[in-house]
């Protein structure tokens, strides 16, 4: 005991005073605590979102002597629902992607249900009761190893996403964010967008609804992986830009990169 208080006489007062909780004053230190926000009555996807446009996307991991037989039942099931006519106005894909850095042998596609989740049960009726769908579903079966489906709102801040051209290179950036911090995210990246978005390489933010749970995506659009690099550069030479990323780091428990090629029947190139 005696050596244990010894020691901590050696201690240089400014470092005994540090503490858990957050400074009060404005110094750097400050900006790795999370700040504290209101409790609200109002759910996460009113407050960021437009609840009556979902997306969903789709994460196929196929094996990897069938990625061509893969790619052609996903185009063919494009194909099948452009056909539905109680679908072509309701459910259109926005992108298909496969995983070029990151997981290997992955696809990506992301499709957007315009009419809430209603228009979503009308789709699982259908497909639940198509046999041309039902032989593509088994057909695809055939040559994936894994598939996982998250329903996803788009964060209101983001700019409106639109199909690009000609063919780019596009980055996923998946968060798995601690139960809690959803709002706390949205009012820093509010900000922190405005940074980034007039290099149009901003194409879309969402976050889980149904499936993985406290899940943001933000996907980027990029000429090559040197305009990345150029462009990601320039956002921290941007005042401001380091602040945001200070406060939202400390919200995440775990996060994801992957770039990703556009497949040839992709709406957005």
């Amino acid at each position: 005991m005696a050596n244990s208080l010894k020691y901590l006489n050696k201690i240089p007062q400014n470092l005994r005073n540090i503490s858990t909780s957050a400074p009060k004053s404005d110094a750097w230190l400050s900006k790795i605590f999370v700040r504290k926000i209101e409790p609200t009555k109002e759910s996460h996807s009113r407050m960021l979102s437009d609840k009556e446009v979902i997306y969903t996307l789709q994460t196929h991991n196929y094996k990897p002597d069938s990625k061509q037989a893969y790619l052609n039942n996903v185009k063919n099931t494009l194909q099948w629902v452009k056909s539905q006519d109680q679908l072509k106005d309701s459910v259109s894909l926005v992108g298909s992607w496969v995983v070029n850095v990151g997981d290997q042998d992955q696809a990506l596609h992301l499709w957007k249900f315009t009419g809430g989740f209603k228009q979503i049960d009308i789709f699982n009726h259908i497909t639940d009761t198509n046999e041309e769908y039902e032989k593509l579903r088994v057909e695809q079966g055939k040559v994936v190893r894994a598939r996982h489906l998250q329903y996803l709102l788009a964060f209101s801040y983001w700019p409106q996403i639109l199909a690009r051209n000609p063919k780019n290179i596009y980055e996923i950036r998946s968060y798995a964010l601690k139960p809690g911090t959803m709002i706390e995210w949205g009012n820093n990246w509010a900000r922190a967008i405005n940074f980034r978005k007039n290099n149009d390489e901003a194409f879309a933010g969402f976050f889980s609804q149904v499936g993985r749970l406290y899940n943001v995506h933000h996907i980027w659009c990029y000429e090559n992986l040197n305009k990345r690099k150029e462009t990601r550069e320039s956002a921290w030479r941007s005042p401001g830009w380091d602040e945001c990323v200070a406060y939202t780091v400390p919200l995440i428990r775990e996060m994801h990169c992957r770039v990703m090629v556009p497949t040839e029947f992709s709406p957005t190139q």
